[in-house]
């Protein structure tokens, strides 16, 4: 017989064990972390991994880049973008579209691009059934500035899984001030990184706490060779 999960304990659990620990204190994204229902984004045959210290496996194990990020690095993400009520996110890499509907809890308006045709179902329908209706779900692969250009600018770009290296160019689709959000480096040990458009094409890098993610599909991978 299955045991029965307590929910709202083990979501508790996650908050002050997992989350609260990794300097996630702002109180606007643990009272979102608390609201939103992690459980209903989690495939069904992960739902006891719901609320563990892992990524969790969303799609064909031979497809290992579809993760769920980890609790803590979705929550210390959420805490260092500095959301704004009235921003406008773009999010690179739906999968489960929990990440997605803890932004619509926090800014104006979401828009999120995921490139395998059933995540894509599944979130937007989690996303619709939850009544939140400032997300778009767009279909498509997100490493292509044509497949989600035309709904910029935007405050943030959130990269939600890692990349070999960030992709600058794509600083010309936020507002002055936005933020290029996203994992990067090369495992063991990668950094979250934050870079801020400033004026006349500058912009400030910030790397603050390192962690590992799966990557992110269709970016380009650095070359292994140096000639």
């Amino acid at each position: 017989m299955q045991a029965v999960v307590n929910t709202d304990q083990a979501r508790f659990n996650m908050i002050e064990q997992q989350i609260r620990p990794w300097d996630v204190l702002n109180a606007r994204v643990l009272e979102t972390l608390s609201q939103v229902p992690r459980e209903r984004f989690v495939p069904n045959q992960h739902k006891a991994l719901a609320f563990s210290d892992l990524e969790i496996p969303l799609s064909d194990p031979i497809k290992a880049s579809q993760m769920m990020l980890a609790p803590r690095v979705e929550a210390r993400l959420l805490q260092d973008m500095d959301l704004q009520s009235s921003d406008h996110v773009l999010e690179i890499g739906t999968g489960s579209g929990y990440m997605a509907a803890l932004l619509a809890q926090l800014v104006r308006r979401v828009t999120t691009v995921e490139i395998d045709q059933t995540l894509a179902a599944q979130a937007r329908d989690t996303i619709e059934h939850a009544n939140m209706q400032n997300v778009e779900v767009i279909l498509g692969d997100g490493s292509f500035v044509e497949t989600w250009s035309k709904s910029g600018p935007f405050d943030v770009i959130l990269l939600s899984g890692s990349v070999a290296t960030m992709p600058m160019a794509w600083l010309t689709h936020l507002k002055p001030g936005g933020r290029l959000v996203g994992i990067s480096g090369q495992a063991p040990v990668m950094h979250a990184t934050f870079i801020t458009k400033g004026t006349h094409d500058s912009a400030s890098t910030r790397t603050p706490w390192d962690t590992v993610a799966s990557r992110l599909i269709g970016f380009p991978e650095r070359s292994r060779f140096n000639f």
